[in-house]
């Protein structure tokens, strides 16, 4: 079966194909994230009769088992590649998703988001994606881990009128079966299509040709035009960190609890927003989940942060993403007619789908592409606990207190708090061990 080791050849780069099949697992993986059970909880609990917190567990439940799968999955992908484990992530995704039109107990709901986000989100979504734009790009790798940063919240608006559409006339379910058939058959161009690194296909990142010799090593290209990208490529090798070394840094450290801290935040208002703006700002539900689309649409802007994080470092881009973040979060608190809620979910899809994308560029430029799916997998337990927290704090506090006044404020601070953080959270550097 050659054919399936025979890269298809494009006029273009591969990692970009490469980048467009990991849009594709990443929308459908996007079907059981916290983004899309929260814009239609409504629909589920209407048909089955389960309250918001069994929704919210569920969700914080997927995602903080996500955290304990990344990194293992991030060493794998190191280790292995990614191009066994997608192919893996899509079947399982898939049966699960599928399973959900038959099956109508809360137990295999449970079953179901939980396994298949914990298993989908670092494997469809986070590690092993990032992971492969980290290594099949260097100049543009903010731009690709940009473009990655962007299919989970596209394909959350896409998904959210998906399913919102097949509720209203089949059911939510038929909508879950439909995207499970569409994750098994996306398999197959996954095994077709992947690889690890641009170096087995004769290329170095970002497309520069080199010769494999007769003894399988790599021949880099002589000609002079070629000298600044390898370079590039040579000083990011030697600049690259181990897993263990990281861990021993104290920017690693802050970078984790900005994350978490910021994540908290901002995930709290995503998954609370549909019900906040129907119950508290007295808007059409239909319109809550528009503000909801539009706001997570709007990821598109990561292309911007990331031509700005080119600009004047991700670390900077992160601390004005933050900041305004916190800001946009309390104008909640004035949202009380269409037009408001549509200018907030704007200005909240311009900055806080950024936040979870900068960070990895951060990562990358602190640490380099030789162990970055062990260390993108090292952060994902904080990003995890960060969105389980979120998703399962505002419908408690909402339970317990009878309004998300709270909630509003928490999460705006602490996008402050993270801002802080990052600010402490300056590049660490490497000691080159350096033999005559």
């Amino acid at each position: 079966m050659s054919f399936i080791n025979r890269p298809i050849k494009t006029p273009f780069f591969y990692g970009w194909l490469i980048l467009a099949v990991v849009a594709t697992g990443a929308f459908v993986a996007t079907s059981i994230a916290g983004i899309v059970l929260g814009g239609i909880q409504y629909f589920i609990f209407e048909d089955t009769g389960w309250n918001r917190s069994n929704i919210g567990v569920a969700a914080a439940a997927g995602v903080w088992c996500s955290g304990v799968v990344a990194p293992f999955a991030g060493r794998l992908t190191d280790k292995h590649g990614p191009r066994t484990l997608m192919p893996l992530g899509a079947i399982y995704l898939g049966l699960t998703l599928f399973g959900l039109g038959w099956f109508h107990s809360l137990k295999y709901f449970y079953f179901a988001t939980i396994t298949a986000r914990a298993i989908s989100q670092p494997i469809l979504i986070g590690v092993v994606p990032r992971t492969l734009a980290v290594n099949f790009f260097l100049k543009r790798r903010n731009t690709a881990l940009a473009l990655t940063g962007m299919f989970r919240p596209i394909s959350g608006a896409i998904i959210v009128q998906i399913v919102s559409l097949f509720a209203s006339t089949y059911g939510w379910r038929s909508a879950f079966s439909f995207l499970g058939i569409f994750s098994l058959a996306l398999s197959l161009p996954m095994i077709l299509i992947i690889r690890r690194r641009p170096e087995d296909l004769g290329l170095l990142p970002d497309g520069v040709r080199h010769e494999i010799s007769d003894s399988n090593e790599t021949v880099l290209p002589k000609s002079a035009d070629f000298e600044p990208e390898i370079s590039r490529v040579t000083n990011d090798e030697q600049s690259s960190w181990t897993g263990r070394e990281v861990l021993r840094t104290p920017a690693f450290w802050l970078v984790a609890l900005t994350v978490m801290c910021s994540i908290t935040g901002s995930s709290a208002i995503g998954f609370s927003m549909v019900p906040y703006l129907a119950d508290e700002a007295n808007l059409p539900a239909s319109v809550a989940v528009g503000v909801l689309s539009l706001s997570t649409f709007l990821s598109l802007s990561n292309l911007g942060w990331g031509y700005l994080a080119d600009k004047i470092s991700p670390r900077w881009s992160m601390i004005i993403a933050l900041t305004g973040s916190g800001g946009v979060i309390l104008y909640l608190f004035l949202v009380n007619s269409i037009v408001s809620a549509y200018v907030f979910g704007l200005c909240w899809g311009i900055i806080h789908s950024s936040l979870e994308v900068i960070v990895y560029m951060i990562l990358a430029q602190y640490f380099g592409r030789v162990s970055y799916g062990v260390i993108a997998g090292s952060l994902r337990p904080f990003e995890a606990a960060g969105l389980g927290l979120g998703q399962i704090l505002g419908p408690l506090m909402y339970d317990l207190l009878g309004n998300y006044t709270s909630m509003i404020i928490m999460s705006g601070g602490l996008q402050l708090v993270a801002a802080f953080f990052i600010f402490l959270a300056r590049p660490p550097r490497k000691t080159l061990n350096l033999t005559n």
